[in-house]
C-alpha cells in the first residue's frame, strides 16, 4: 500500500509518545525530594508523620538505582515493543512507575524508597521509554525522522519544566507521601491512556515520500531494508554510534550537574541555580525538536557536526563568562551546551532508523542507548 499523504493517526501517536515522556521525566525532580528527606526539621513536621530521616548516602541510593535499572531495561523493553507492540510496554511501564510511586508513599520508608522509586521506577523507565519513539518513526520516511524523534522525546526534557516545581508544590503543602501518591496516580492514568493510542502502521504500510523539488519526477518509495541486532552490531557503524552519543551528551551533562555552581560563581545573589536549570530544561526540550527538524534538511551528519562544533567553542568559552560575572553570556553559553545534549537525543533514534531500518527500531535503539545510559554516571539528581 502506498500512502501519498501522512495519515493523522501516525501525528496522534507523536503526541501520544510525547505525553507519555512527560511523565517519565519524574527523574528530574528527585532533588526536589532528596533536599526535603535530609531535613530533620521538614521530615518532623505532622504532614510527614510516619517518615524518618535519611543521610545524603542514602538520599541518593534511589536515583541511582533508578538511572542503573533505566539503562538496563531499555533494551528489554525495545524488545518488546518491537515483539509485542508499544502499547503493551508502554503500559507496563506507566503501571510499573505509576505503582512504585504510590508504594514509595505508603512505605514511608527508605526500604519504600528503594524499592517503590528506584526499583519500580527504573522498570516503568527503561520499558515505558523504550516505547514511544521507535512506534511513532515506523510510520515517517527519513526525511521527517528526525523532527519526529525530537518532538516525542522532547516530553523528556520538556519534564523539568513542570515537574519540580510541583513536586515541590505538593510536598511543602501536603508532605512527601502526598506527593508520591498525586503522582503516581497521575502517571498510572496518563501513561496507560496514552500508550492505548500508540500503533504500528498496517502490514504493507509505506511512509509518505518526500516533496519533490523542481525538475524532480516522482519515483516509488521502496520499502526500508530492515537489520536484525545481530545483524547491526557486526557493523562498525554500530560502535560510532556508541561512541558518538556517549560525546554528545558530555556538554549537556556538564552544565546539568552544575548550574547552580556555575549560577554562583558567575552572579552570586543575583541568579538561583535553578533558574539556569529551568532555562535549560527549556534549551533541552526546543534543541531535541529543532535539531531534529534542521537534520532532516541538511542531514545527520552535518546537524551532529554543527552541535558538537559550536557546544565545544561555548564550553571554552565559560571560564571567560564566569571570570568577567556575565551572566547573558552563561546563559547563552549553557544553552548551547543544553541545545546540543536535547539534540543528540533526537539524532540518534534517527541515526539507527536510517541505518538500520525502523522494523526492529526498538531494540536496536536500545542496544545503542541502553550502552550510553549505563556509560554515564553523572546524571542530574
Amino acid at each position: 500500500m502506498v500512502e501519498n499523504k501522512t495519515p493523522a493517526k501516525a501525528w496522534r501517536v507523536v503526541f501520544a509518545g510525547t505525553t507519555i515522556n512527560l511523565c517519565l521525566g519524574v527523574l528530574y525532580a528527585w532533588s526536589v525530594w532528596k533536599v526535603r528527606l535530609v531535613n530533620p526539621e521538614f521530615m518532623a513536621q505532622p504532614m510527614n508523620a510516619g517518615w524518618s530521616v535519611i543521610n545524603h548516602a542514602q538520599a541518593s541510593t534511589p536515583v541511582t538505582l533508578c538511572m542503573l535499572i533505566f539503562g538496563l531495561l531499555m533494551i528489554p523493553g525495545g524488545r518488546l515493543q518491537d515483539t509485542k507492540g508499544p502499547t503493551v510496554a508502554a503500559s507496563i511501564g506507566g503501571i510499573a512507575i505509576g505503582l512504585g510511586l504510590i508504594l514509595a508513599g505508603a512505605m514511608k520508608s527508605y526500604t519504600g524508597l528503594i524499592i517503590g522509586y528506584g526499583i519500580g521506577g527504573g522498570i516503568g523507565m527503561g520499558i515505558g521509554y523504550a516505547a514511544p519513539t521507535p512506534a511513532a518513526l515506523k510510520w515517517f520516511g527519513p526525511h521527517k525522522r528526525g523532527l519526529v524523534a525530537g518532538l516525542v522525546v522532547s516530553g523528556y526534557g520538556g519534564a523539568a519544566l513542570y515537574v519540580s516545581p510541583l513536586a515541590k508544590w505538593i510536598i511543602d503543602s501536603w508532605g512527601v507521601s502526598a506527593s508520591f501518591y498525586f503522582l503516581g496516580v497521575l502517571y498510572l492514568i496518563v501513561i496507560c491512556l496514552a500508550a492505548q493510542v500508540l500503533a504500528w502502521p498496517e502490514e504493507g504500510y509505506i511512509p509518505e515520500a518526500p516533496p519533490l523539488k523542481a525538475g524532480e519526477t516522482a519515483v516509488a518509495v521502496k520499502p526500508p531494508i530492515d537489520w536484525t541486532a545481530g545483524e547491526m552490531t557486526k557493523t562498525w557503524q554500530f560502535y560510532a554510534l556508541v561512541a558518538m552519543f556517549i560525546l554528545n551528551t558530555q556538554s549537556g551533562i556538564l552544565i546539568i550537574t552544575n548550574a547552580a555552581g556555575l549560577a554562583k560563581k558567575t552572579a552570586a545573589g543575583l541568579v538561583a541555580g535553578w533558574v539556569l536549570a529551568s532555562f535549560g530544561g527549556l534549551i533541552n526540550a526546543a534543541g531535541r525538536i529543532g535539531t531534529g527538524k534542521y537534520s532532516d534538511i541538511i542531514g545527520r551528519n552535518n546537524a551532529y557536526i554543527l552541535n558538537c562544533g559550536i557546544s565545544a567553542i561555548a564550553m571554552l568559552c565559560i571560564p571567560y563568562a564566569i571570570a568577567t560575572k556575565s551572566i547573558g553570556l552563561l546563559f547563552f553559553l549553557a544553552g548551547v551546551g543544553y541545545w546540543q545534549y536535547g539534540g543528540g537525543l533526537a539524532l540518534m533514534p534517527s541515526f539507527t532508523a536510517d541505518f538500520y531500518g525502523p522494523k526492529n527500531l526498538g531494540f536496536n535503539y536500545g542496544l545503542v542507548a541502553g550502552r550510553l545510559v549505563r556509560s554515564c554516571r553523572d546524571w542530574p539528581v
